[in-house]
């Protein structure tokens, strides 16, 4: 691949941009918003001038509700000698080129699992894509050579290739990623009208569950309505979780001990069938989940500290697996969870004990 031109440049878009780039690709860049185009332009991420002829990968990145029209007016004026968008769905947009009377076989449909709550060229890192998913959906009329480059692209960006069935797509990212973003708004919907007292209260939990909740409303309507059926259903599944929870929490309520019986039973069979279902997310690298010891210190809000412990953990022959930070309400602290194998668990506390870090249990 030597040229390239995105169209839109937003998050995605730009993200890719900057990534070929680098790579030595010359990238061409559109948006409808030609001060977008620019801004993507000014951060490296290519030209916002038009390319003479036609370029070897077109990439469409704009809302899902506009990839058929923005691809089908791509291939009208030849613009490419291959097209693929990056939407969050992949069935309609190839049902809406179908109607639409256009040639499949130079297109692909491709969705990188990856992102950010935040949009705009501003938000893009040329790093965005590496070990995530980036799903290929080709359909019997892709050509081996479209299918190559699209290849090609998610190689450059440090992605991991999966190919799947376009609808397959779509009923599993409403059960991964849309069903999620709606659930994690509703429970910080909650937090809107609360008490400030008990706001104050918010701890690593709240946090996480409503992390995704910061992300832009005018783009999950895009998203959403693009994929509305597959979410629905995984919704009404949570939907029914949620009254057996609802009644099993009245039960627990009774006077009667049978009815108290059920109810914590009930209760026990959604956070276990919630355990089961964790234990199939992906771990560390795409590899099998792993049970990971937790050393919590307590940690001082100052410049240099997280080096510090880190750097100490490595001089222990210790690799830190994952972190996790929860800050003290009020204080200038927090708790730092770093997550090792079980085994080197006792060595990390030891040694970092030794070193003058407080250590909770």
């Amino acid at each position: 691949m030597r040229t390239a031109l995105v169209i839109g440049t937003g998050l995605i878009g730009t993200s890719a941009a900057l990534v070929l780039t680098g790579r030595g690709v010359t990238v061409h860049l559109v948006d409808n918003d030609p001060g977008q185009a620019r801004t993507a332009a000014a951060l490296g991420a290519g030209s916002d001038e038009a390319p003479e002829g036609p370029v070897d990968l077109a990439i469409v990145a704009v809302p899902p509700a506009h990839v058929a029209e923005t691809l089908a007016d791509a291939m009208r004026r030849g613009v490419a000698r291959a097209y693929i968008d990056v939407a969050s769905v992949k069935g309609g947009p190839r049902r809406e080129l179908e109607a639409l009377g256009c040639d499949l076989t130079p297109y692909i449909g491709t969705h990188p699992m990856a992102g950010k709550e935040r949009s705009g060229p501003l938000a893009a890192t040329a790093d965005l894509f590496e070990g995530r998913p980036w799903v290929l959906t080709p359909t019997r009329d892709t050509d081996t050579e479209v299918l190559n480059l699209a290849l090609e692209l998610v190689a450059l960006c440090g992605a991991v290739p999966v190919v799947m069935d376009a609808d397959a797509h779509d009923r599993a990212v409403a059960l991964v990623s849309h069903t999620p973003q709606l659930v994690s708004s509703m429970v910080a919907a909650r937090l809107e009208d609360a008490d400030e007292t008990a706001v104050r209260l918010c701890g690593q939990g709240i946090r996480d569950v409503t992390r995704i909740a910061a992300s832009d409303p005018r783009m999950w309507v895009e998203i959403l309505s693009a994929n509305p059926g597959p979410v629905a259903d995984v919704l009404a599944g949570v939907a029914a979780d949620l009254d057996e929870t609802v009644q099993a929490l009245r039960s627990l309520q009774s006077a009667d001990e049978e009815k108290r019986r059920g109810g914590a039973d009930g209760i026990e069979d959604v956070l276990r069938r919630g355990n089961a279902g964790r234990v199939r997310v992906p771990g560390k690298h795409g590899a099998a989940p792993t049970t990971y010891e937790i050393v919590a210190v307590l940690i001082s809000d100052r410049p240099g500290e997280l080096a510090r412990i880190f750097a100490d953990a490595g001089r222990a022959g210790v690799n830190i697996e994952d972190v996790r930070i929860e800050h003290a309400t009020g204080q200038q602290a927090g708790l730092v969870q770093l997550m090792v194998e079980p085994a080197t668990a006792p060595v990390l506390s030891a040694a970092l004990r030794e070193l003058g870090w407080s250590i909770r249990q």
